[in-house]
């Protein structure tokens, strides 16, 4: 029996082997592809698609895997990860990439930004000195930034 009060948590997705799905796929979780699927696929999580996977479609996630076949572009926010059975014949827009020898890759590869480094309150010198380049006592000290 189910409670109103049951939180429902975040199952992955599974397009299984031998099925076949067109479409727009728009998911918070995992997208784990062992079958076939046409269309557009916009993921929160990681997209996987395993070695018997087809995919003729844009692919938009968190994180990509390619471990099959791969027909259009793919955007991964952190890693795109080409396991050595993987084809992709697209475009890449990446934070990150690992490829895997014997993996094939028609396309071009442009690495997005990754986010600055957060200082936390590092220190910072003042920086300041007098005519002979030489730091008086009191400028010498570092200052919390």
């Amino acid at each position: 029996m189910w409670k109103k009060n049951t939180p429902v948590k975040a199952t992955d997705s599974l397009i299984g082997h031998g099925g076949t799905l067109e479409g727009k796929v728009l998911c918070d979780t995992n997208l784990r592809i062992e079958g076939s699927f046409s269309g557009e696929i916009d993921c929160q999580g990681t997209v996987t698609v395993g070695e018997q996977g087809t995919v003729r479609s844009s692919i938009k996630a968190r994180e990509i895997i390619i471990a099959g076949q791969v027909f259009g572009d793919v955007t991964a926010d952190r890693t795109l990860t080409m396991m050595e059975t993987g084809q992709l014949h697209g475009n890449i827009v990446a934070g990150a990439l690992s490829i895997s020898a014997g993996s094939v890759l028609n396309g071009s590869v442009a690495m997005a930004k990754q986010p600055a480094p957060e200082t936390a309150g590092g220190l910072q010198s003042s920086g300041k000195a007098d005519k002979n380049g030489k730091r008086s006592k009191a400028q010498s000290t570092l200052e919390a930034g």
